[in-house]
């Protein structure tokens, strides 16, 4: 885990893209079966090694305000015995999902009996850089390399010993199983130089995932010479249509808005018709008031909320991660959906209607990577879909979109069987 002796940085990070190269040839064979032990192996460590997880998570907890970490970023940094329980929990999860490797996805027989498969593959090595908590990295190892990839994690220098502790635990877990240790890695250097080293490395490294501010994607988009699996912002709409259910209204705009406010998937924006908005906006404005949030509206919902802040061009396309909300009043379906596609992050959208033909037209025309019908925009989740957990939300068209659990981490690769055919 340490860097080389020579202390040169290129050629540490040249060495453990190859190293994470090895060891994805290696798991091409390894089983599902050993990929299962050395998650469960993983969890049990973690139990165990609880006091000492705490020990290198108490360092980063006492090193937080040289960082200038606020107290709900600290709060979402610190390792107790229960968030521990839960990470140990979700590798749990993961293990009983079903192994995507070597899936058949489909097969057909030709007429000259040549039959093709289409076979599910990893990607191959993949680099995660993040800015998060620290069960993030167990997360992402553990999906990582159940999808068959090797994993190079570089986390925020903020977690840096929790995250070395919980990356040595998993890597030992990976040798007992007989799983390739280099399958894990982290890179054992907070300097930022480091990143861009390992950008341009396309012959070892197929694929890097951010996941953290937009600053942080935006550099690795700019600089990565592989592919990159991202979503820039979450500018996310609720829109309220003229036949919207009041009470449902109130329901699923509150949550969207207030239940984690400074996640990706949170609504930021509230959209409603014309026909609907003096009935609605006064309920929703004040069920949102006592979440303590702060309204920017548009000049004709503040004849509705006069005491409201006028909102500006920004505000519409603002991701506030905080308990701020824009409100734009429009006067058909057509025009939200306009307004969604102009303003939004093509993250997660969401419609509360009564009316069936206006949800279809709203999730055939909202271009988002989910679009949610009477339903908080809080379930673009992987666990919420059911995909037992995601290393991240994608607004790409190419390769993945949506919550990338273990299948979006993965590729495939056509199999030809055949008893002598060649061809006339």
């Amino acid at each position: 885990m340490a860097a080389s002796d020579n202390g040169d940085l290129k050629s540490y990070c040249l060495d453990v893209a190859r190293r994470a190269g090895r060891a994805a040839g290696e798991l091409a064979q390894v089983t599902g079966a050993q990929k299962t032990q050395w998650l469960r192996r993983s969890a049990e460590l973690l139990l165990e090694r609880s006091l000492a997880l705490t020990e290198a998570n108490h360092r980063d907890i006492k090193a937080a305000p040289e960082f200038g970490l606020s107290e709900a970023q600290i709060d979402r940094l610190r390792l107790t015995p229960e968030r521990i329980d839960a990470v140990a929990r979700a590798l749990g999860e993961v293990a009983m999902l079903p192994e995507p490797i070597g899936q058949v996805i489909s097969s057909s027989v030709r007429p000259n009996g040549l039959e093709v498969q289409k076979v599910r593959v990893p990607l191959g090595v993949i680099f995660f850089i993040y800015e998060s908590r620290p069960n993030v990295t167990a997360d992402a190892a553990a999906l990582c390399v159940k999808s068959g990839n090797a994993v190079i994690l570089r986390g925020g220098k903020e977690a840096a010993h929790s995250n070395a502790a919980i990356a040595q635990i998993m890597a030992e877990a990976a040798t007992e199983a007989g799983l390739p240790a280099d399958a894990i890695q982290l890179v054992a250097t907070t300097d930022r130089e480091a990143v861009g080293y390992l950008l341009n490395l396309p012959e070892y490294i197929d694929v890097a995932i951010p996941r953290g501010g937009e600053g942080l994607i935006r550099r690795v988009a700019r600089e990565a010479k592989m592919p990159v699996i991202k979503h820039f912002a979450g500018n996310c709409h609720v829109y309220l249509d003229a036949s919207a259910d009041p009470e449902m209204a109130v329901r699923i705009v509150t949550n969207a808005k207030t239940q984690r406010p400074g996640v990706c998937n949170a609504a930021e924006s509230l959209v409603v018709h014309a026909a609907a908005a003096e009935a609605l906006l006064p309920a929703v404005a004040a069920a949102l008031g006592e979440k303590g949030v702060e309204l920017r509206v548009c000049s004709r919902s503040r004849k509705i909320l006069p005491d409201a802040a006028a909102a500006t061009e920004d505000d519409f396309a603002a991701e506030y991660l905080g308990p701020v909300l824009s409100i734009k009043i429009v006067d058909s379906l057509d025009e939200a959906i306009e307004h969604i596609n102009r303003y939004g992050s093509k993250h997660t959208d969401a419609i509360v209607t009564r009316d069936l033909d206006a949800a279809r037209a709203f999730a055939a025309r909202v271009d988002s990577s989910a679009v949610m019908i009477n339903a908080s925009t809080r379930f673009n989740d992987g666990g919420e879909f059911g995909l037992g957990a995601e290393i991240g939300i994608s607004t790409d068209k190419l390769h993945a979109r949506g919550p990338c659990g273990l299948n979006e981490l993965t590729s495939y690769k056509y199999v030809c069987y055949g008893t002598g055919q060649v061809r006339e």
